[in-house]
């Protein structure tokens, strides 16, 4: 199947590692040109170069306000346009309620949501018919996820400004998307599983609950990514869409 693709341009966040960068993998994969943004200037760097010439990196926060313009003007200084972009942010910080200080939520608060927000708000106008908003989120949108206390307030809001976003720019003919990702083998869950003091028995467990019995792949992430993000699937909209291997089985 023919995603369509080749030559379309992308803005990807946070893509040195992990799902942002398994998504610039596979729209290169496909034809894409993509920009990898990342605040680790090396990793980032890394990280294009390893793409090939499809790809070229740029440092960025996403808790700076400057960052949006910067990375959709970089995009086409360097391939000529701007089609779309995937935010995906790390973190935030691990932790409960009880634990998790004022300093972790206002950071986490700039990056993962008024950052996302920023970012999301600035490809809207710049966008043309055709293009997309993705985000990507997290299961916790519809069930918290233990230890994860900020990103379980974080991103349930980001879910619904999606889909604010998406009935607004829908006229225009701008697609806004979600992806809800798991237990996908990252270094961050591999993180995530080792704070139960037991890595291999929280992995088990947490397998035992998904009805494929196992972690999804970056990989996997990548090409569903990658699908939403393409004109394939034009006709999809304000979908938050689970990427969980059936570990939620309610609609």
């Amino acid at each position: 199947m023919d995603l369509g693709l080749k030559d379309r341009v992308y803005v990807v966040t946070g893509a040195s590692r992990g799902l942002g960068h398994a998504t610039a993998k596979a729209l290169v994969a496909e034809g894409a040109k993509v920009l990898l943004s990342s605040r680790d200037g090396d990793a980032v760097r890394r990280a294009a170069d390893a793409l090939g010439g499809g790809a070229v990196a740029v440092a960025a926060d996403n808790a700076d306000p400057a960052t949006p313009e910067r990375l959709v003007a970089a995009a086409r200084e360097h391939f000529g346009g701007f089609d779309g972009v995937l935010v995906s942010v790390g973190g935030p910080a691990p932790g409960w309620a009880a634990d998790n200080t004022d300093e972790q939520w206002r950071a986490a608060f700039d990056s993962v949501f008024l950052g996302a927000v920023r970012m999301a708000r600035t490809a809207a106008d710049a966008l043309g018919e055709g293009g997309v908003i993705g985000f990507v989120l997290s299961g916790s949108v519809h069930e918290p996820i233990p230890g994860l206390t900020i990103s379980n307030g974080l991103r349930p809001g980001l879910a619904g400004f999606a889909k604010s976003l998406a009935n607004e720019v829908g006229p225009r003919g701008v697609r806004v998307v979600g992806l809800l990702p798991s237990r996908i083998d990252t270094d961050r869950v591999r993180e995530l599983d080792a704070l139960s003091g037991d890595a291999a028995a929280a992995r088990a467990d947490n397998e035992a609950r998904i009805p494929l019995r196992r972690y999804g792949t970056p990989e996997e992430f990548g090409a569903t990514a990658a699908f939403l993000l393409s004109p394939a699937a034009s006709y999809l909209t304000g979908v938050m869409l689970p990427v969980d291997g059936g570990a939620r089985h309610g609609f």
